[in-house]
């Protein structure tokens, strides 16, 4: 027990968490635990470090020009006006009823990660001008955060397209490369999609009880000033340019299917969809000049660019956590200390996987991790195929919601912080973090002892 209180995985998160709690920048905050935890916990030079920090954060800087160009194609979305028009729509439709509007929210935010992979550009976008609907109907914006989580995260989960693709192959990659010799089996992404029907259920689950129970009383705001612009309407037709913004939509969504069909789920197609949306709706005049076009990019690195270095930021820490052989040390050590009992067993892989996924900030790079150690350990103990998939899906998709730095949670405090009277850490982080993922490791356990 003691090895795995006091391995840098352990410590390093657990610093990071604390001077997170401190108020503490979290760009700093994250350097400062890389820092820590490589220099003190595990023992490295300075230079050592720094090096492997901006190592890590060099192998990922696709997902900075990622975030930055779907940035920009929200950006462009919202100069067309297609997104104001959308909010006043909702409003119509469900401006009396707050839980069918949290619900609604939750529906909209799925989309961004499938139908119009723009992941959480869309935020700083719709959700402000719905601000002072959502004072008007009192709800707690912490419900909405939780809408707006479960928005970004359960689509991955299950649907295998856009993000969802990516995670589901991902899984089954690495699945396959830690069976041990002579099993016979084979996972693919058609394989993996019925397990993941366990997570995504604990998800809703979580979601009803945030909405109709936890935060089902009203709460009041005031009607401040947005911290952001929010661009009105200048047409109140439909015109040539939100056709363009639709177009272009729809372009960036389909460029990534059909990449994602001849070419595997690869986040590049991410970029170039949103290149090729952003050239549709200048020749579709939603941007109606190569000015506009350049404020788009502009705006797009603005709305996006601190949540795009965050991020890279955070892959840098994990870097350092993954280099350093902690993260092998803790999962052998903790399966040392459970032994050969399969519910302990699976309660504490559960456990690991949140650990490593806070530490390194995204679910989707917690999969490799975990899977090697994992998987050869469960086909030991003779569980089935479903229940190894279905623990090593549930382990690794946690972590994410709550996480101060998970874009999961910086996106819906981008949104609901609009006009500085929501809370990142007690108003996004905490509430996702209960309400997603506890309902998903214990259904993860639950499933898998239930599939053998």
């Amino acid at each position: 027990m003691r090895d795995i209180l006091l391995n840098p995985v352990t410590l390093g998160v657990v610093f990071m968490v604390v001077i997170c709690l401190l108020r503490y920048n979290l760009i700093l905050a994250i350097i400062a635990s890389a820092v820590f935890t490589g220099v003190v916990l595990v023992g490295w030079e300075l230079n050592v470090v720094m090096n492997t920090f901006i190592y890590g954060m060099r192998r990922h800087t696709n997902i900075a020009l990622a975030y930055v160009l779907l940035g920009a194609l929200a950006y462009g979305i919202q100069a067309s006006g297609v997104s104001r028009k959308f909010a006043k729509m909702l409003e119509r439709l469900f401006g009396t009823n707050k839980s069918i509007f949290l619900l609604v929210l939750a529906i909209v935010a799925s989309f961004s990660q499938n139908l119009i992979p723009i992941h959480i550009a869309f935020i700083p976008l719709l959700v402000p001008p719905l601000l002072t609907l959502m004072n008007k109907l009192r709800i707690d914006r912490r419900a909405a955060a939780c809408s707006l989580a479960f928005g970004l995260k359960a689509p991955y989960i299950l649907v295998p397209m856009g993000f969802g693709l990516i995670f589901q192959n991902i899984l089954a990659t690495n699945i396959n490369d830690s069976l041990p010799e002579g099993t016979g089996y084979y996972v693919t992404a058609a394989t993996v999609l019925p397990y993941m029907l366990w997570p995504f259920f604990a998800m809703v689950l979580g979601l009803l009880v945030a909405i109709f129970v936890t935060y089902r009383k009203p709460r009041d705001y005031e009607d401040k000033p947005l911290l952001i612009d929010v661009e009105e309407d200048m047409e109140e037709r439909w015109t040539i340019r939100h056709t363009g913004a639709a177009l272009g939509a729809a372009a960036a969504a389909v460029t990534q299917i059909i990449i994602g069909a001849f070419f595997g789920a690869a986040l590049w197609s991410l970029s170039l969809g949103a290149m090729l949306g952003l050239t549709i709706m200048w020749l579709f005049r939603a941007l109606p000049s190569l000015k506009k076009l350049d404020e788009a990019i502009t705006g797009g690195i603005k709305m996006m660019g601190f949540i795009a270095f965050l991020m890279m930021v955070a892959v840098g820490f994990g870097e350092i956590l993954r280099d350093s052989g902690a993260i092998q040390e803790l999962v052998e050590a903790t399966l040392y200390v459970v032994g050969d009992n399969r519910l302990v067993t699976l309660i504490a892989m559960q456990v690991i996987g949140l650990l490593i996924t806070m530490g390194i900030g995204t679910s989707f790079g917690t999969i490799p991790l975990i899977s090697l150690v994992f998987v050869p350990v469960l086909v030991g103990m003779n569980f089935s195929m479903g229940a190894v998939i279905l623990t090593i899906a549930t382990a690794g998709a946690t972590g994410d919601a709550g996480m101060p730095a998970s874009d999961t949670a910086l996106g819906p405090t981008a949104g609901l912080d609009a006009d500085g009277q929501h809370d990142h850490l007690r108003d996004t982080c905490w509430p996702t973090f209960v309400h997603f993922n506890f309902p998903i490791k214990i259904l993860g356990v639950i499933g898998a002892m239930i599939i053998g």
